[in-house]
């Protein structure tokens, strides 16, 4: 009897162990599914906060990065705005440097010719001599000889027609002292008694002509020449007259015009060729003749100008 009681209760036991343990387990399963419903609308709600913040996070950046360019831009826009100011205001520093120097030399050219002037008009011709008779030429011919100046470093020469005439040879001495053939006459004016002679030689010095009808009556001249054969003289005097012959210009002045002097320049206080020596009044001293710069560039010019056109240069 007893021992039935206890196989009774032993299963009562059991059962109520069983019952314990069911409960506990429903109620655990109960408690993770809560748990985990929890978890996953948690994980919803960070999911979507996420979201969110990455939206907000991507519109900022791409505001950032509108606005970077937008900066980017203009800091480009700027420097290529300097870069161009700099361009322009180097560029205007430099032409100021330019005309600076030009106009450095322009006065320093000035303040020379001034300077020669002056000691011309207070002392004698000493200050251009030299330059000048560099630019005469001695010409001699087999018939007899005269002078010339050269007028352009190709080596054109202005003489008398006079000088030449009637010769088979004729030759040209530079102040330097080297002679060389005269092979072409490049033209004459008869009626102007212009010729104009070339010669092939390097490293020529050529004289300018100046303006005639700027001389005065009483201005320093000089005549450079060869009278009598005596090479490279010089001679002075002044400006006597103007006179016209034959519709031809002429200087008249009171430098001796003699023999071999014919053809050579007649040169003012600049250095310029005012004339070109030409004859003097036989039996009267201080009696010469030159013929006018203007009149004698207008001749030189028409003829250099046909030979050039006629041989292509």
């Amino acid at each position: 009897m007893i021992e039935k009681k206890i196989r009774n209760l032993a299963i009562i036991f059991a059962v109520l162990v069983l019952l314990s343990t069911t409960g506990m387990a429903l109620y655990f399963n109960y408690q993770l599914k809560i748990t985990r419903q929890d978890y996953e609308t948690k994980i919803l709600d960070l999911g979507q906060q996420t979201a969110a913040n990455l939206q907000v996070l991507k519109s900022t950046i791409d505001s950032l990065g509108i606005n970077l360019s937008s900066q980017i831009s203009l800091v480009d826009l700027n420097l290529q705005n300097f870069k161009v100011q700099n361009q322009d205001q180097i560029k205007t520093l430099s032409d100021l440097i330019d005309e600076i120097e030009r106009q450095s030399n322009i006065q320093l050219t000035e303040l020379k010719s001034e300077l020669k002037n002056i000691r011309i008009k207070s002392a004698d011709f000493s200050a251009i001599v030299g330059d000048v008779l560099q630019s005469v030429v001695s010409v001699k011919t087999n018939v007899g000889q005269g002078s010339g100046a050269i007028i352009d470093t190709k080596g054109y020469i202005v003489t008398n027609v006079h000088v030449i005439s009637g010769a088979s040879t004729v030759k040209a001495t530079t102040f330097s002292g080297n002679t060389y053939d005269v092979n072409v006459l490049v033209g004459y004016d008869s009626n102007a008694d212009i010729a104009v002679l070339r010669i092939n030689a390097p490293n020529l010095r050529a004289l300018d002509f100046g303006d005639s009808d700027d001389v005065k009556v009483g201005e320093k001249v000089i005549a450079a020449g060869n009278p009598a054969g005596l090479a490279f003289t010089v001679t002075e005097g002044i400006v006597s007259a103007f006179r016209i012959f034959n519709g031809i210009n002429y200087i008249q002045t009171d430098v001796p015009i003699n023999p071999g002097n014919s053809g050579g320049p007649l040169i003012n206080t600049k250095g310029q060729i005012i004339g070109i020596n030409n004859f003097k009044a036989g039996g009267y001293e201080g009696l010469g003749f030159a013929i006018s710069s203007n009149d004698v560039r207008s001749v030189v010019k028409k003829i250099i100008s046909e030979y050039e056109a006629k041989n292509n240069q």
